[in-house]
């Protein structure tokens, strides 16, 4: 069903065909996710990374400096933007577990455009590997099987993918946690046991398998073009996920020196044991890296040169995406979305990974960018959250909007970006026995303007709190003091903790209503 393309207030997507009095087209939609993707670009203010594509989309679209996850580990957290739904509404908390299975009727986002006649493609990482959804796509979903390593030396290791089959002890715990028990639903690495952590080789950029996901892409593209209905395009990149991987011409745009270390390499103070593991799995279980405590200075140092370089490799994947879309004279009509699944800690907190409530790991980078667009290149402070994203695009595209969804759109921010938003953003992560000395318990993350406040509470009993957090970001914006047990702040946390209650339909943006 060919429906009109419905005008959202700030944004200019006529044709001439609209101007003569005809409908306008349907934008197309691409629709980019990179995995493990800090809000550490250059259109976020971070000028020492190289990142000229991203920077590129923010400069015609609009920068969400604060836009959080709902769990901060990549199924859960996808499944939530993907559905539109959050981890309890999902039931996904954990690495193994497919919405299929816990609310079998939900309309996936890009299966909603599929429903609405678009042709909808997917290629790389969509949905977690070994989680995909065939009701998504108008045609298979694509991925490449490339080596993960391609140095001769480290071949070997190429036989296990990053994060298909490989369940580190972190996310281990985080399944355990959701089971009641303490038997890891798969084996969790051991410290070590996989390949080298990063890898430097002298290739093309299509020797790796983002190269690839691009390739296919702009292939996917190019067929796409000719077709006659309006087209959604899912792009998954896998980097920066470890293990970093990248070609050496990125690589050189780093001097590892000259590359800052994080401020707060300890844990925060007062925090309950279990708030962050240093000792987290995910890193831990490549080559290189120390099976426990501090990450030597000049390995860490190296370590970042990693991570940002294979950023840098990312965003020429991006860029090489987006000539394809120019080539073709897509871009005037394509709304370009493209986002992380979560942060990272790179030795924030004594930690490098993800799996915590930190604003480290809940904050990730959100841009969006589409014709015509009133404030483009604007940034926003507003407060939003991943399960926006569906209601967004389904209004930017006029497509009715599922019972499901429990984001609202941002249509609003793209005319306004000043204008009041939700006063709360919430996230969540659990905890197994093992981690809490035998107490199955969640974490509930509430992000203020000016706080964060996070409430451990029992898994099956809610009402039973086992600690509580309160970092204020006026004064710590690192989140290294825990000051939830200060006397002085006895009536801010009632007041927290009111909010806290209300949760997130109780922090909906003025007069925009909740769509579930």
């Amino acid at each position: 069903m060919n429906l009109p393309f419905r005008l959202v207030p700030g944004l200019v997507l006529a044709s001439l065909a609209f101007a003569a009095g005809a409908p306008p087209p349907r934008p197309n939609i691409l629709f980019i996710a990179v995995d493990d993707l800090r809000p550490e670009l250059g259109c976020y203010g971070k000028d020492y990374i190289k990142s000229p594509n991203i920077d590129g989309i923010a400069k015609t679209g609009i920068v969400f400096n604060r836009a959080y996850v709902q769990q901060a580990v990549c199924s859960p957290s996808r499944t939530s933007l993907l559905t539109g739904a959050r981890p309890d509404t999902t039931k996904v908390w954990d690495l193994v577990t497919h919405f299929r299975d816990t609310i079998p009727e939900v309309v996936a986002l890009p299966e909603h455009f599929k429903n609405q006649g678009y042709f909808v493609q997917g290629v790389g990482k969509v949905y977690h590997p070994g989680l995909n959804d065939p009701r998504s796509w108008s045609v298979p979903w694509m991925d490449p099987k490339a080596p993960v390593y391609v140095l001769p030396e480290n071949k070997p290791f190429s036989k296990s993918r990053d994060d298909d089959d490989i369940y580190p002890t972190a996310v281990a715990m985080a399944q355990n946690a959701t089971k009641g028990d303490n038997k890891p639903t798969k084996t969790p690495t051991q410290a070590n046991s996989l390949g080298p952590v990063y890898e430097c080789a002298d290739v093309p950029d299509n020797v790796y398998e983002d190269g690839q996901i691009a390739d296919i892409a702009i292939s996917d593209l190019k067929a796409i073009s000719k077709r006659s209905e309006p087209f959604f395009l899912a792009v998954g990149f896998r980097r920066p996920h470890l293990p970093w991987v990248a070609p050496k011409k990125y690589w050189d745009l780093y001097n590892p020196a000259e590359i800052d270390l994080a401020p707060n390499p300890f844990l925060p103070e007062g925090a309950p044991s279990y708030a962050i593991n240093p000792d987290d799995g995910e890193m831990r279980t490549y080559k290189g890296v120390p099976a426990k405590g501090p990450i030597p200075a000049e390995l860490a140092h190296t370590l970042k040169q990693a991570y940002f370089s294979s950023v840098s490799f990312i965003d020429a994947q991006v860029g090489r995406v987006l000539a394809e879309l120019d080539r073709l004279g897509l871009r005037q009509n394509t709304i370009i979305v493209l986002w992380g699944d979560h942060g990272w800690k790179l030795g924030e907190h004594a930690s490098w990974g993800k799996h915590t409530n930190t604003e480290n790991d809940t904050n990730a980078p959100l841009i969006l960018s589409a014709p015509g667009m009133k404030n483009a290149g604007a940034h926003t402070d507003a407060i939003v959250e991943f399960v926006d994203v569906y209601p967004t695009l389904c209004q930017l595209a006029g497509l009715p909007l599922p019972a499901q969804l429990e984001g609202s759109s941002l249509t609003a921010l793209l005319d306004d970006p000043k204008r009041p938003w939700k006063s709360a953003a919430f996230s969540q992560y659990p905890r197994n026995p093992a981690e809490t000395g035998g107490k199955r318990l969640m974490g509930y993350s509430m992000r203020t303007d000016r706080y964060r406040f996070t409430v451990w509470v029992g898994r099956d009993d809610h009402s039973k709190i086992d600690a509580i957090e309160l970092y204020d970001h006026q004064v710590d914006p690192l989140e290294n003091v825990n000051v939830a047990k200060a006397p002085a702040n006895a009536a801010l946390v009632d007041q927290l903790m009111a909010q806290w209650r209300k949760g997130w339909r109780g922090a909906l943006p003025p007069s925009v209503p909740s769509h579930s």
